[in-house]
């Protein structure tokens, strides 16, 4: 009788927990559902969908291989599908418009829908169902033991892996800023080149110390001498791109120790800050400088053109070792949140039209050949003049120099 009571009270127990896990697991997700219904949509966007919901979107919009059913898969992106039904997918209002309906919020896209392209008079919708009349998909769900966020498993705009390392890397900033930063002043075992699990010592200016109190920052990022970013077209510095190596934890801040001299009087001599090497890309010496690492940001992009006309020129390829850029690659161009541009903005890349001699001519002389369309790009971070670009698609290799407009 003992055993049965003991054991009831076990199960009892075991269920109570059972049940509050599961009360917390749908709580989380019903607080990320939230989230990712607020992500951002701009009045302009949900006004030019709310007006093709109307009648869809004329049929010489479509891409001339759009599917009448599509499975959504992980991996997709909003993006990419924009591309599959749509000529210029930039204009992911229209795609979501075709459906305002059934896709109230296109960053609520799952893996495991299937979209069904509807065309009538001369229009095309997209619907999460095969008519008016029918009763939306089954979607068949499994119970699993691990988690996961609404937020990790709706449709991304981009693929993250090709734009998360750049959210936290390359760092803009003024010439004065790098060079009153903590910089290494020492390592153990008097070592010239530090790498993950190595420890060193740092040392700030005098007026703002590196202290390890509460409130103050533990986690920075290690950068080296600042290279400056000039305006391809002017030659203007526009900002420095600081050189980033790795990531320093701060063990003990910095201090003052005071040794007796022997004479009645004593010595006060400066202790730099402790940190260890956390992580490296490039390996760490001395005189390479510590900066805060900025809290970690989740950034729903809306790919979008800029409402208005844009200029924009190629300032450099992000990695010194490429002297041109392919598809996926990262670009900085000449522009940034002074200029009105915005993360999400997609900008059409343009070749530079090559100076060619017109061997056809009796003079042979120099020739320019016209400026052509080469590809996409959607700026995925700002800085007050300079903002960095993901390659989406293109045709021959981009160059410093190379224009960058509104799509049309």
């Amino acid at each position: 009788m003992h055993d049965d009571q003991t054991n009831n009270t076990a199960l009892h127990r075991l269920r109570r927990t059972a049940l509050g896990a599961l009360t917390a697991v749908t709580t989380a997700l019903l607080c990320m559902s939230a989230q990712a219904q607020n992500a951002p949509v701009t009045g302009s966007q949900r006004a030019t969908a709310q007006q093709v919901a109307q009648q869809g979107v004329p049929l010489a919009e479509l891409a001339p291989n759009a599917p009448d059913t599509y499975v959504v898969k992980r991996g997709d992106t909003l993006w990419g599908i924009s591309g599959i039904y749509l000529l210029r997918p930039w204009r992911w209002p229209e795609l979501w418009g075709m459906n305002l309906q059934d896709i109230a919020n296109p960053h609520l896209i799952f893996p495991g829908q299937t979209l069904y392209l509807d065309k009538q008079g001369g229009y095309a919708r997209l619907r999460t169902r095969p008519n008016d009349n029918s009763e939306p998909a089954t979607v068949r769900v499994s119970p699993r033991t691990r988690s996961d966020s609404l937020a990790n498993s709706a449709l991304p705009t981009l693929k993250p892996h090709l734009i998360e390392p750049f959210l936290v890397e390359p760092m803009v900033v003024d010439e004065q800023t790098l060079l009153r930063a903590p910089r290494i002043v020492a390592t153990t075992e008097d070592r010239v080149l530090m790498s993950a699990g190595d420890r060193a010592y740092a040392r700030s200016d005098a007026s703002n110390p590196l202290r390890a109190e509460p409130g103050e920052p533990r986690q920075y990022r290690v950068f080296r001498d600042a290279v400056p970013l000039k305006d391809p077209g002017t030659g203007e510095i526009l900002g420095y791109e600081a050189q980033y190596l790795g990531k320093a934890e701060l063990v003990h801040g910095e201090s003052v120790a005071v040794t007796p001299d022997g004479k009645g009087g004593s010595t006060a001599d400066h202790v730099p800050a402790t940190v260890d090497i956390t992580a490296t890309r490039e390996e760490i010496r001395a005189g390479d400088r510590l900066l805060p690492a900025p809290e970690r940001t989740f950034i729903s992009y809306t790919p979008h053109a800029p409402e208005g006309d844009v200029e924009a020129r190629v300032v450099s390829i992000y990695g010194s070792a490429f002297a041109n850029a392919a598809q996926n690659q990262v670009i900085a161009i000449n522009m940034g949140e002074d200029d009105g541009i915005q993360s999400g903005h997609v900008l059409n890349l343009m070749t530079q039209g090559d100076r060619i001699k017109d061997t056809t001519a009796d003079a042979r002389d120099m020739i320019k050949l016209p400026s052509e369309s080469n590809g996409m790009a959607m700026v995925f971070r700002t800085f007050d003049r300079i903002s960095y670009a993901l390659i989406l698609d293109v045709r021959t290799t981009v160059r410093v120099g190379d224009r960058l407009i509104t799509p049309r």
